[in-house]
């Protein structure tokens, strides 16, 4: 890479363009800064996410058990401990109380606004797979009906209870039943006299 590097700055040189190849120089720098920057923060999630996992175990709790406790879905406890939700301030009280092994400093850091993040490889793992094939088979027949029902909009990933529960089938054999409760959202008309960025403006 050094060699490449002098290379085009020879030529730099010969061609008088030594400020374009320092900005240039600056800027591949300032990207591998936010890569290992992004690989960091990447790495201490998942640090975090090992450490309040062994906590879990070492309480014996189930996340049906703590949410239970936390007064919350057993999907968003899961995420809590996978740190793609924020830690409210009431419920970190009930947590600390439910899996006291959870030390107090990851306590603070599951209070932060968290980087909701996934691995792509996530995808290789045949649960998850399932539910996305799921979606890919039923998701143009379910948006038909979505429409139908109320109109030209999409379901909330933010204003969203998600559960899981197990249930016996008519044979007996075990089911799982996932609930999605997501608030409709309209898409709207994008009238001028609407636009509150445009309106301000001209005041």
């Amino acid at each position: 890479m050094s060699f490449v590097f002098a290379f085009v700055l020879l030529l730099s040189v010969i061609f008088g363009n030594v400020d374009c190849f320092m900005r240039k120089l600056d800027i591949v720098r300032q990207r591998c800064k936010c890569s290992d920057f992004s690989m960091m923060a990447s790495r201490s999630k998942e640090d975090l996410v090992e450490r309040l996992l062994s906590a879990k175990a070492a309480s014996s709790l189930t996340f049906d058990e703590i949410a239970e406790k936390l007064g919350v879905t057993n999907a968003y406890a899961a995420q809590l401990f996978m740190n793609q939700a924020q830690l409210k301030p009431a419920t970190a009280v009930k947590l600390k109380a439910a899996v006291p092994q959870i030390a107090d400093a990851d306590i603070q850091n599951m209070m932060k606004i968290p980087m909701r993040s996934f691995d792509p490889a996530i995808i290789q793992e045949p649960f998850i797979y399932r539910l996305v094939e799921l979606m890919q088979h039923y998701g143009t027949g379910l948006k038909h009906i979505m429409n139908e029902k109320k109109g030209d909009g999409i379901l909330s990933a933010i204003d969203c209870f998600v559960t899981m529960d197990m249930i016996k089938g008519s044979l007996g054999e075990d089911r799982l039943v996932l609930t999605i409760n997501g608030k409709f959202l309209s898409h709207i008309e994008q009238l001028v006299e609407n636009n509150t960025a445009v309106v301000s403006q001209k005041e």
